[in-house]
């Protein structure tokens, strides 16, 4: 599946078009940013990410509202929504693109492994939100080895990510 994402990353450079993007993580901790970094030109259109693996970090670092996550844990739609918002405002992004959810082998939050939020939003020119979306995904990886079922699953979450910003543009 490697050399799949590696395609949708770059077909996701050249749709941009001028346009930037900035990525919030969780699950995949770094891997959505480190896939589009890994292709050339990339530097015309990411403009940096936050991994904030913690829960505590989505809220210091992405404004992700604590009594959101206080009520109902990372794993939620709105969660990845404010994580997206909160990237594109603190990295100066016209895109923001975020993921949160359970990769596994244990569950949390109450929602098992290959529970997964993956949003996108877009700012206009003063900054405002012109258009979001999230998705929920419920990935079941092929492996049975925890560790390679989780590689899959975050390896899905980065694809699935990309897709969704494709989406948009």
């Amino acid at each position: 599946m490697a050399t799949d994402i590696d395609s949708l990353a770059v077909t996701v450079i050249l749709a941009m078009q001028g346009r930037s993007v900035a990525t919030a993580e969780s699950l995949t901790g770094g891997q959505l940013g480190s896939t589009i970094t890994a292709i050339p030109g990339a530097s015309k259109i990411y403009r940096g990410g936050v991994i904030a693996y913690a829960t505590d970090l989505k809220t210091d670092l992405l404004g992700v509202s604590q009594s959101l996550l206080a009520e109902g844990g990372a794993v939620q739609a709105q969660v990845a929504l404010e994580m997206a918002t909160g990237a594109a405002q603190r990295l100066d992004a016209e895109f923001g693109l975020a993921v949160t959810g359970v990769a596994g082998p244990d569950s949390q939050d109450g929602h098992l492994p290959g529970t997964v939020f993956v949003a996108c939003i877009q700012r206009d020119e003063q900054g405002s939100v012109i258009d979001s979306v999230v998705e929920q995904l419920q990935l079941f990886p092929e492996f049975t080895d925890p560790q390679e079922a989780r590689a899959q699953i975050r390896e899905e979450t980065v694809a699935a990510a990309l897709e969704l910003l494709l989406t948009f543009l």
